[in-house]
């Protein structure tokens, strides 16, 4: 029995209900998935993608993919429209490169779902991660998810445009002051 996990999605604790397959760690090498909403690596979607399709997809039920850093999200460009869910590995706090990844799958491929941030996740990162495209957080077992939640309200305005708002501040200004 899998202990109770939360996490932050769109700015809400809720229960997650999504089991993160690791075939190399878990040793599943027999094609057995657990039962549920399951995000499977790349390397398992690549390889057994007709099989995920037709118990997961075809079937009506959602199925995410999840990416580590090295990956190119571009692999997942024709399949956006029908993955619920992609989780990006962050292993390391300090590897920055999921943001590329986020604002990729956000503004390039047009990916409306769940974008997950995993692994070495923290509080600090929360806004900065939300303005790329993320909005769901799975935080580090160690980190208070309610002190986290509070991080995505620590800047009122950006000035930048990022996949959150498209628009610089200057742009939204002129829209609000009259001419």
């Amino acid at each position: 029995m899998r202990s109770e996990r939360f996490l932050i999605r769109d700015r809400t604790l809720v229960r997650d209900e999504w089991t993160l397959v690791d075939a190399a760690r878990d040793g599943r090498r027999d094609g057995a998935l657990p039962a549920g909403q399951v995000i499977v690596p790349l390397a398992l979607w690549q390889a057994e993608r007709a099989l995920l399709e037709a118990v997961y997809l075809e079937r009506g039920r959602p199925l995410g993919v999840w990416l580590e850093p090295q990956h190119d999200p571009a692999v997942l460009a024709p399949d956006v429209r029908r993955l619920a869910l992609i989780a990006v590995n962050f292993p390391k706090f300090a590897d920055g490169r999921g943001y590329s990844t986020a604002a990729l799958l956000r503004t390039r491929y047009g990916f409306t779902g769940e974008l997950r941030a995993v692994g070495d996740v923290l509080r600090d990162q929360l806004y900065y991660l939300s303005r790329v495209g993320f909005n769901a957080f799975a935080l580090r077992a160690d980190k208070d998810l309610n002190d986290a939640l509070q991080a995505l309200d620590d800047f009122s305005e950006a000035y930048q445009g990022a996949a959150d708002q498209p628009l610089p501040l200057f742009r939204r200004r002129q829209v609000m002051v009259p001419a």
